[in-house]
């Protein structure tokens, strides 16, 4: 599947031969990613060429004169369009040649050097696990490091992941971004610019069913009853009076983790994740809206203009496609680095009474719930995969490729179409993009 890059913001630079070139802003789940420049893209694009050949998507061409401004514009869509292309082999993903230069780009992008330095990794419960890591590590590395320190077994990497976290002071937490692979998690935290921003350890899947695979191993069990108890602390999960008591009465006994993991499934949006409070225009413009992702559906608690509440759920076999679009003011016009103050929406079309509407949610967490849509399709294909072993498909999930069989009919039902929009022109002082979810 795509990743979520994209490219906004670009600026002119003098250089040192007294010529001048655009350096471009990459951003990738709608943080800064790096900072780059054509021609170390374009030696980039020929080693990975000289590795995986025609295989690659298409790289804009060089230009000998000077570019007009529609053909700048030009080069950065194809730019942005490409980096979201390559990144959809797996192979090319855990490749050396593509680890090694995103690594170069975003160390040199934040000045920071290649050196020994300490990560605090935290845990669901609150605790921090110290580790020494390299500032160049990446997530993957890390995770690998942390999981040993906690005794995780290896094999079940992939069900958790790093991801930025905001501590609030009143309590709250707020999940801003789950940390891809090659991220370097030293770098990221650094230049996230959001206060109180901490690296923390949760599960990685939506489908509560999927608690079962990890039973057996004691690290994994700790860190999902860890988060379960998060979770209903921060009235993430949602359990009634009854279930409450029983809970808590689990918890002050000895042994009791697996009965307590059992009762928990049963609770409303056990294992969603919940995004901060946002705005829609359903059912209609301005409503305010506490969206929680999980179990292969979205749930929806709207606030209407009149102050009473609405509870919407859609299910994913409801959603035909999305897109995020992205709209932001440029700020330091005129300084050495333009820096973008960033408005993003995720539209979703579903179906209602026979009909195909749109759903538009404005938050700037709209990368990440993205992502969790791709997750739930991701693992309601493996899901059908198992039950339906007559036709073989692909399911890549973020630089790691699973095959898999899947009846065709069931495939379509799955997939997603683009919304085709057309995207205007914005002032001098904003940039548009959109990124659309056509690849699943």
């Amino acid at each position: 599947m795509k990743m979520h890059f994209c490219i906004p913001v670009s600026q002119q630079r003098p250089d040192p031969l007294g010529g001048r070139y655009v350096l471009y802003s990459v951003y990738l789940d709608g943080y800064l990613f790096c900072r780059v420049r054509y021609s170390q893209l374009h030696r980039w694009n020929e080693q990975l060429r000289r590795v995986f050949g025609n295989c690659l998507p298409h790289f804009p061409p060089k230009y000998y004169l000077a570019m007009t401004t529609s053909m700048a514009e030009e080069r950065r869509d194809q730019l942005e369009q490409y980096l979201q292309n390559v990144t959809v082999d797996p192979n090319m993903l855990r490749s050396d040649i593509f680890v090694d230069f995103l690594k170069f780009v975003q160390l040199d992008t934040f000045s920071i050097t290649t050196k020994t330095a300490s990560l605090d990794v935290f845990l669901p419960d609150g605790r921090n696990i110290p580790v020494e890591i390299l500032t160049s590590d990446t997530a993957e590395r890390v995770l690998e490091v942390v999981s040993h320190r906690i005794g995780l077994c290896q094999e079940l990497l992939g069900y958790f992941g790093l991801f930025l976290i905001r501590f609030c002071e009143e309590g709250k937490l707020s999940v801003k971004k789950k940390l891809v692979d090659f991220e370097l998690p030293y770098v990221s935290l650094r230049s996230a610019d959001v206060e109180n921003c901490k690296v923390g350890l949760r599960k990685w899947y939506l489908d509560p069913s999927l608690d079962s695979v990890l039973m057996d191993c004691p690290a994994a069990i700790d860190l999902i009853y860890m988060q379960a108890v998060q979770d209903i602390e921060k009235e993430w999960a949602k359990p009634t009076q009854a279930q409450r008591q029983k809970l808590e009465a689990l918890q002050k006994e000895d042994n009791r983790t697996k009965q307590f993991l059992e009762l928990s499934k049963e609770v409303r949006h056990y294992g969603y994740l919940q995004l901060d409070p946002c705005t829609c225009d359903y059912p209609e413009p301005g409503c305010g809206a506490v969206l929680s992702v999980g179990n292969n559906e979205i749930s929806c608690c709207i606030t209407l203009p009149d102050n009473q509440t609405q509870e919407i759920v859609f299910q994913m076999n409801r959603v035909k496609c999305w897109q995020v679009t992205f709209l932001g003011t440029l700020l330091d016009m005129d300084g050495p680095q333009r820096t973008l103050n960033q408005n993003l929406e995720l539209s979703f079309q579903f179906s209602e009474e026979s009909r195909w509407q749109w759903f538009v949610i404005y938050t700037k967490q709209a990368f990440l719930l993205s992502s969790c849509l791709k997750k739930m399709i991701s693992e309601k294909m493996v899901k059908l995969a198992a039950e339906n072993p007559e036709m073989q498909i692909e399911v890549p999930e973020q630089g790691k490729s699973k095959k898999h069989h899947i009846q065709q009919s069931q495939k379509d039902s799955s997939r997603f179409l683009p919304r085709k929009s057309k995207i205007e022109m914005a002032k001098v002082d904003c940039v548009f993009g959109t990124i659309k979810e056509e690849d699943l």
